[in-house]
């Protein structure tokens, strides 16, 4: 393949697998821009609320996503028993896993409170987290279904169930957490039922498409599921144990940029939520293309093509740098009206939640930057089925540089929100450098 293949094949590929990520995104996008409306303390919950439930569901996300590049690999052999049995052992932990992470949503007052958060943002926050923590059984096998659905490059189907769970929860937003239709103002606890609703219904949407879709159902995924399969259950916990703590390190990073800012205040806390909601918009064609790079990367490492794997690899970082610059402009042109869609426009606090969060956004171009490189490597490297080496060179960036520079950057050095951003930023490019390096030293590795 000439490497403008290799760039069609990506974004044949990647291009669904972005519209879905985007979907999910908006759907935290809509949580926000709602909430924002309703009240500026629910929208600092639901910011902080949302940012911790989403470190409990990376966590269980590490064995979902272990799921993507051993079926990929699989489907490159022909070997459709292994494609069942590691998908179905993927669906065993998210369910056991679920089980495991429950308390941590039901005592979350008593953590938030530990982590030195306002009051009425703890009462706000556990409110939310006890509903919104049942999403985290769908949450998380939306992930396994998701990582077998695009492995087998099948991933539109990704995109429309997305795309359907953001039309339902925004109009469950409108009904619960406003009192619309005859339903009770529920503020925070609707902006909750909507979040479990949604999920549930992009789970069953997946599970019918591969239960019963042509090209897929001959996996027979759900055949004798009550079946246990320790063996496969064993791989998928090996390779996805260390995917699951870089990503609890890496949302551990933003989840400790989310407290300090809640030490300087509600309104820095809630200006950071919306820049961290712009933000991930754009991320989102990021973890895309990762994921797209990683199915690309685990075939070529089947077939052990050295070269196609480098060139896979290759153009996956290109495309991924085109969206950076784009961004760049983005954001640099367009920050403070940005940050004011998220604001009811009557609201007093309006100006200075707009200028805290278009004075982030700038520090964010070079943050972004870090950010794509640093998960276009992971993705690349889990491809490779390597795992456990990147874990470590990510917890020593993220928390043994990062965490550290954020704290001093914005408190001894009174950089404040900006000071914290940047921290975070320096800890995610360094995390980028040493696993891109890693990749091509392990791809020049690979016989041809």
């Amino acid at each position: 393949m000439t490497f403008a293949a290799h760039l069609r094949a990506t974004l044949k590929l990647g291009l669904p697998l972005i519209g879905g990520q985007l979907a999910q995104t908006f759907i935290g996008v809509t949580d926000t821009v709602m909430m924002g409306w309703y009240g500026v303390e629910e929208l600092a919950a639901v910011a902080l609320g949302s940012s911790y439930f989403h470190v409990v569901l990376i966590l269980g996300m590490g064995f979902a996503l272990a799921v993507m590049p051993m079926v990929a690999a699989a489907h490159a052999k022909d070997d459709a028993v292994q494609v069942r049995r590691v998908t179905r052992m993927g669906l065993w932990i998210g369910v056991a896993f679920g089980v495991l992470a429950w308390p941590l949503f039901w005592y979350s007052g008593a953590i938030l409170d530990a982590a030195g958060q306002a009051e009425l943002t703890v009462a706000f926050g556990q409110e939310y987290l006890r509903i919104a923590g049942l999403a985290i059984w769908p949450g998380v096998l939306i992930i396994v279904l998701r990582s077998h659905l695009s492995a087998l490059e099948r991933p539109s189907i990704v995109l429309w169930a997305w795309l359907g769970g953001v039309a339902l929860n925004a109009g469950l937003n409108w009904v619960f957490i406003f009192g619309n239709l005859g339903a009770p103002e529920l503020g925070v606890s609707g902006a909750a039922l909507a979040s479990v609703g949604t999920h549930i219904l992009i789970f069953a949407i997946l599970a019918v498409f591969a239960a019963r879709a042509k090209g897929v159902m001959d996996y027979a995924l759900f055949q004798r599921f009550w079946r246990p399969d320790w063996a496969a259950m064993a791989q998928v916990f090996r390779l996805g144990w260390p995917i699951a703590l870089t990503l609890l390190a890496e949302s551990g990073l933003f989840m400790s940029t989310m407290v300090m800012m809640g030490w300087l205040g509600t309104l820095p806390l809630a200006a950071h939520g919306i820049a961290l909601q712009i933000i991930s918009i754009t991320f989102m064609v990021h973890i895309g293309l990762s994921s797209a790079a990683t199915v690309r990367a685990g075939q070529a490492f089947a077939r052990e093509d050295a070269v196609g794997l480098r060139q896979a690899g290759l153009a996956a970082l290109t495309l991924s740098a085109a969206m950076v610059a784009a961004t760049i402009v983005a954001l640099v042109g367009f920050g403070a009206p940005l940050v004011g869609l998220f604001v009811e426009p009557n609201d007093p606090l309006r100006p200075e939640i707009i200028a805290i969060g278009a004075s982030l956004l700038i520090v964010a171009c070079f943050f972004q930057l870090a950010d794509a490189a640093q998960v276009m490597a992971l993705g690349l490297l889990r491809g490779l089925q390597d795992t456990s080496v990147p874990m470590i060179y990510a917890f020593v960036a993220y928390w043994l540089i990062g965490v550290p520079l954020a704290y001093i950057l914005g408190f001894p050095f009174g950089y404040v929100g900006e000071g914290i951003w940047a921290g975070l930023a320096i800890g995610l490019a360094l995390a980028g450098a040493v696993l891109i390096g890693r990749f091509w030293r392990l791809s020049a590795q690979i016989s041809a």
